[in-house]
């Protein structure tokens, strides 16, 4: 229940209690997230999602018309999804401006396939640790913490034993442009 309080200009401010989230688990709720983000970027680019099922290490299909499109009328992305807490990525004065996140061989394996009859690209989320912070709504906008990015994994190497770390580059944010473009050069025959 939030409490209105005086401000100094004499008109009240709502200061919100703690709101009482359910049990579902974090990792849960950070799937759920990221799955809203997919939607909509998807919807801001035009495009249609399928969800494959048993989905057998791919999440999504994303599909894409434009009379662009030379291979075909539409042409389909498979993506993966994947979310972390860590610390934001800083834009400037880290490695090439990009993150580490370490995949399962298996799944590496499954991602750097080449060739393919149909892209696969991984999008990984970064989310704030407390999920207070994941959302803030106002009257003209739902701001989403942090964001998404993109990379396309194809020949990438098994480097490690179990899991391999790969860089993300935050240059490559996962935004309705970012979709348009990467669907831009598969209908005409190029990679993501």
């Amino acid at each position: 229940m939030a409490l209105a309080q005086p401000e100094s200009d004499g008109l009240p401010s709502q200061r919100a209690a703690a709101p009482l989230r359910g049990s579902l688990a974090t990792t849960a709720c950070m799937e759920t997230l990221q799955v809203g983000y997919l939607h909509a970027v998807a919807a801001a680019a035009g495009c249609s999602l399928s969800q494959p099922f048993p989905d057998n290490g791919i999440d999504w299909h994303v599909s894409h018309s434009a009379p662009g499109h030379t291979v075909d009328d539409e042409v389909t992305i498979k993506v993966q999804l994947k979310c972390t807490y860590q610390l934001p990525p800083r834009t400037s004065g880290d490695a090439a401006g990009s993150f580490a996140f370490t995949l399962d061989n298996e799944h590496l394996v499954k991602l750097a396939r080449t060739p393919v009859a149909v892209h696969k690209i991984l999008v990984v989320m970064l989310v704030p640790r407390d999920r207070e912070d994941w959302l803030r709504a106002g009257h003209d906008r739902l701001d989403l913490r942090h964001c998404c990015y993109w990379i396309n994994l194809a020949g990438h190497p098994v480097t490690g034993r179990r899991r391999t770390t790969v860089r993300i580059p935050t240059a490559r944010i996962f935004d309705d442009r970012a979709l348009c473009d990467i669907m831009a050069r598969v209908g005409v025959g190029g990679r993501p």
